[in-house]
């Protein structure tokens, strides 16, 4: 039976009636004790869902989007922690292939769509038409005009077949953004995020600022609308994604088999090869500093 003792489902936020706060009164950085705490009880939430994903046979699509360093990745990273990636998967696209831009734009997409019982989380998705290839002239602007047109039509004909699909704009201001780019130059561990694309995205700040107002116009529609998430404090950010995409799903527990870890059988004279026989990895770890403590039992 479910734990009626604990809030279930969070309550339902609608982030596009909210009125945006001044850069003087937005809040405090969420303490990180507040945001493990509640971080973990929503991935339990989303283990939960995840069964009933699977079990009921639902398709759902979470499209990722918003400008560069917005905090996407660390967003699903924490979806999908304790998911299974056999149920959930996320969807990061390369840059297309010669044959892929002979296709129809929303072609290797729909290769990507969730069948029965799966979660598919796209890492920036068909929107790139609307945002970087659009400001970068990566396509024509008789192919963004299309994109425009063709898009609401496309997720129409996603949602009338029973796909369940939500997309969130994950919304950084210009400083907050700089600091971000800033700090992964100087992370060799984080370097690899930051590729001439996304350098040139400073200087196209208020290009991409006008693409993505063209693209909302086009595309946040009552049946799919956009979810703007503000991504300044990414703890903030990522509790509020995952509880609002929550609240918008209508799972609901489903009951799972007792298991019962059986006995391991008597022995019936089987010896383990000797140690040196086989070749084992380095114990790197003990070379480390600090590293001797108590001796493990056997």
């Amino acid at each position: 039976m479910p734990d009626k003792s604990r809030d279930r489902r969070p309550a339902e936020t609608t982030p596009e009636t909210t009125p945006e706060t001044t850069p003087g009164s937005r809040p405090a950085r969420l303490p990180r004790p507040v945001y493990e705490r509640e971080l973990l009880r929503l991935q339990e939430q989303l283990v939960v869902m995840q069964e009933w994903v699977r079990v009921r046979g639902v398709r759902l699509v979470v499209v990722f989007e918003g400008r560069d360093a917005a905090g996407k990745g660390g967003a699903i990273k924490r979806v999908t922690e304790y998911l299974n990636p056999r149920v959930a998967r996320v969807v990061a696209l390369p840059a297309p292939t010669e044959r892929e831009r002979g296709q129809w734009y929303f072609q290797r997409y729909a290769e990507q769509l969730p069948t029965a019982g799966e979660i598919a989380l796209f890492d920036r998705s068909w929107y790139n038409r609307a945002g970087v290839e659009r400001v970068m002239g990566f396509c024509t602007g008789e192919e963004h005009a299309r994109f425009l047109g063709q898009c609401p039509v496309f997720e129409r004909l996603l949602i009338e077949d029973g796909i369940l699909l939500r997309k969130y704009w994950f919304s950084v201001g210009d400083e907050e953004q700089e600091r971000r780019f800033r700090s992964r130059m100087s992370d060799p561990t984080r370097r690899w995020k930051l590729s001439p694309v996304d350098l040139e995205s400073r200087i196209r700040w208020e290009a991409y600022s006008r693409a993505k107002d063209e693209m909302f116009a086009h595309t946040d529609l009552p049946d799919s609308p956009w979810y703007v998430v503000d991504a300044d404090d990414k703890r903030r950010a990522r509790i509020n994604m995952i509880a609002h995409l929550l609240s918008t799903i209508p799972y609901e527990e489903v009951p799972r088999p007792e298991l019962t870890l059986p006995p391991r059988p008597p022995a019936t004279g089987y010896e383990r090869p000797p140690r040196d026989t086989q070749t084992w990895v380095p114990d790197h770890a003990a070379s480390l500093p600090g590293a001797e403590g108590k001796a493990r039992r056997p």
